[in-house]
């Protein structure tokens, strides 16, 4: 295995899974034979955590989950004028997002009214369990943030 190997938790492997894909990808100069290198061996090191013997990894890691979470990035990766936020296991966008909303809205993203904002996230229906409403400066806060960057109709998460 060329990548991957230093990664501990589901965490690292998605960044460095982001970091490889940014540099690598052939919009960006990179190549399409590294991109499908990429991808296998990504593939391999999520079915490692999901085999290894830790309860951490056990209940974040959904193979399902994550081919959702990428196809949704994959649906509006190409927006112009939003800014694409990955928190925690979310995708927020915000920014001008009136001109995509048609496109957010078939991708499955919701629009959130109090922090006036599109989010997106898998599975089943989430129902929040308590009654505080956080900002989004405190879902940063409490669960990690990156920026998705994107160069207009050239990027695509394979």
């Amino acid at each position: 295995m060329k990548y991957f190997r230093e990664c501990k938790n589901l965490e690292e492997l998605r960044k460095e899974y982001k970091k490889l894909v940014k540099e690598n990808h052939p919009d960006n100069g990179g190549s399409a034979e590294e991109i499908k290198i990429i991808n296998v061996e990504y593939e391999q090191a999520m079915k490692n955590l999901k085999n290894a013997d830790t309860t951490e990894n056990e209940w974040k890691y959904d193979p399902e989950k994550d081919e959702l979470f990428r196809d949704a990035l994959n649906k509006i990766i190409n927006l112009d004028a939003v800014i694409i936020e990955i928190i925690g296991c979310w995708i927020w966008v915000t920014g001008n997002t009136y001109g995509a909303k048609d496109v957010l809205k078939a991708a499955g993203f919701k629009w959130c009214n109090n922090k006036k904002a599109w989010s997106w996230h898998a599975g089943e229906r989430y129902y929040k369990k308590s009654k505080r409403k956080l900002s989004m400066e405190e879902l940063r806060n409490l669960y990690g943030s990156e920026e998705v960057k994107t160069n207009g109709a050239n990027n695509r998460i394979a």
